[in-house]
């Protein structure tokens, strides 16, 4: 199987849900369907068909984030230095808007644009791998042809 590339704050985020849903999340919908089980009826409880439909989410998503950590290849940024690549911090300057925007560049787990944390694979970040600060790249998006400029590259 292909290994996924991650950072290492990226790792330890997955790493801890892992842990909250197996020491916390787990044992806390046993107790809850428990409960339900308790107060009889099975066919229409109401507290019982929820807490099993929530196991069964919680027991999903574990098996999720065993895959992913299991294929997880953590990649040092501290230790890149040079034109972007995986892990870079970039600064780009939108050359119509004169919009500045900040993206890390990161693997598909962990992007989450509204933090500022870029797809490796969206059309941006692919545009963007190889580039130096100074260096202009033209990228075809959703909303049309855009024009960026690279104001600083920093591995962080």
């Amino acid at each position: 199987m292909e290994k996924i590339p991650m950072t290492q704050a990226g790792f330890a985020a997955l790493e801890d849900e892992l842990k909250m849903l197996k020491s916390v999340e787990r044992p806390a919908i046993i107790r809850a369907i428990a409960e339900a089980r308790e107060l009889g009826d099975l066919s229409e409880n109401a507290e019982y068909h929820s807490a099993r439909e929530k196991q069964s989410f919680i027991e999903g998503r574990i098996k999720e984030l065993e895959s992913i950590i299991s294929l997880a290849e953590v990649i040092d940024t501290t230790r890149l230095s040079g034109a972007i690549k995986f892990g870079a911090t970039v600064t780009l300057v939108d050359e119509d808007t004169e919009e500045e925007k900040t993206y890390k560049i990161v693997g598909e787990v962990e992007a989450d644009l509204e933090r500022g944390m870029l797809n490796i694979k969206s059309p941006l970040a692919r545009a963007l791998i190889g580039k130096e600060e100074g260096d202009s790249v033209e990228v075809n998006t959703p909303g049309g042809q855009r024009s960026y400029e690279v104001l600083s590259i920093r591995f962080v």
